[in-house]
């Protein structure tokens, strides 16, 4: 697949063509070669770099998250330990917002549940999204 134009890399990893772009100016992917007619012209090496960081997008890691695992990746013979800790402190996020969805889950089935499906004037919902007067 060397050689390949930004579309072919869009559709090759299913990634926006903008994305892939932001992905350059940010550093997170080198910029390719050019052709004579100025066209970008990627390698297979931008294929995985850019598959990698799909799937650590896809895995909700921030964008700091992935310029630290890219580093790291770079880095074969290092212990695995830093990108260990990425991963904790990233599952770590995951279980508070779940944690906060639930709880909000919870509030919002209160609400509902004391709904009478009276008239907008006698609704629980309404009364519950009004600030106290």
């Amino acid at each position: 697949m060397d050689g390949f134009r930004i579309g072919d890399l869009s559709k090759a990893t299913s990634t926006k063509v903008e994305t892939i772009r932001y992905y350059e100016r940010i550093g997170l992917l080198p910029a390719p070669m050019r052709t004579a007619g100025n066209y970008r012209s990627y390698s297979n090496a931008h294929f995985g770099r850019l598959s990698f960081i799909r799937r650590a997008r896809d895995l909700g890691f921030s964008i700091e998250q992935v310029r630290e695992l890219l580093g790291l990746s770079d880095q074969r013979d290092r212990s695995c330990e830093a990108v260990d800790a990425i991963a904790r402190e990233h599952l770590a996020e995951v279980e508070r917002k779940i944690a906060d969805l639930q709880a909000l889950r919870r509030e919002l089935s209160t609400i509902i549940d004391q709904c009478g499906c009276g008239t907008i004037a006698e609704c629980r919902i309404i009364e519950a999204l009004s600030p106290p007067t």
